[in-house]
C-alpha cells in the first residue's frame, strides 16, 4: 500500500485579497488553511503545509511547513515542488488554503483513478473545468517537475500536459471546490454558514 502526504498550499501573496496571507484569513473564526486541514488530514498519512511568510503561524497548526526553494512566489507548481521534496510516501495530494470546503472522498476517488489508469496525475474535475491544484501526483514525478521550474516554466497544466494524467469528475459536489479569493468572498462564505 503506497502512502499519500498532504500539502496545503499556502504559499501565495493573497494579491486579490489585498496582499494578505490568506491561509490566516478567517472564515468563522477559524483561519481558512484550519478548514483545509480539517478536511485533509483524515485523508492522508501524513501532512505539510507550503507557506512563504508567516511561518511560526502556520507551524502552530502541528504539521511541518515547507517554503517554496524557487524564489519569487513562483506559484502552485512551487509549492508542490517543496512539498515533494519533504514528502516520504510514493503520492501526495495538493489542495490550496482557500478553499475550506474540500471533498472528503477527494483523495479516495483521485487515488481509484490514478491506480487504474496507471497514471502519473489524477486532477479533479467539474463539468469541463480541471481544478489543478486539486490533484494527487506520483512522486516520481520530482524530477520532471524539477526539469519544468528551472526552465521557467509556472503554468500547471502546460506542466502536466506532458505527463499521463487523467481527469475524475466530482460533479456529484461542485460547491466543494469553491475557493475564497476576496473579502467579499471571504464575508459572503462566512454569512451562508451562518
Amino acid at each position: 500500500m503506497r502512502g499519500v502526504t498532504g500539502i496545503v498550499l499556502a504559499g501565495g501573496q493573497g494579491r486579490r485579497m489585498g496582499g494578505v496571507d490568506k491561509g490566516l484569513q478567517l472564515l468563522d473564526g477559524r483561519p481558512m488553511v484550519a478548514w483545509a486541514i480539517a478536511r485533509l488530514a483524515p485523508q492522508v498519512d501524513t501532512l505539510v503545509v507550503n507557506a512563504n511568510q508567516n511561518l511560526e503561524d502556520y507551524g502552530a497548526f502541528g504539521y511541518p511547513v515547507v517554503p517554496d526553494t524557487v524564489g519569487g512566489f513562483a506559484g502552485p507548481l512551487a509549492g508542490l515542488h517543496a512539498g515533494l521534496l519533504a514528502t516520504r510516501t510514493a503520492l501526495a495530494v495538493t489542495v490550496p488554503c482557500d478553499s475550506p470546503f474540500l471533498p472528503t472522498d477527494l483523495v479516495a476517488r483521485l487515488r481509484a483513478a490514478l491506480d487504474a489508469q496507471d497514471a502519473d496525475l489524477a486532477v479533479a474535475k467539474t463539468g469541463p473545468q480541471p481544478h489543478p491544484v486539486f490533484s494527487l501526483v506520483q512522486c516520481r514525478v520530482l524530477p520532471h517537475l524539477e526539469r519544468f521550474l528551472h526552465a521557467g516554466g509556472r503554468k500547471i497544466d502546460a506542466w502536466y500536459a506532458s505527463l499521463k494524467v487523467v481527469e475524475v469528475s466530482f460533479d456529484d459536489q461542485v460547491d466543494a471546490f469553491s475557493n475564497i479569493n476576496t473579502r467579499d468572498e471571504l464575508a459572503r462564505f462566512s454569512a451562508k454558514s451562518e
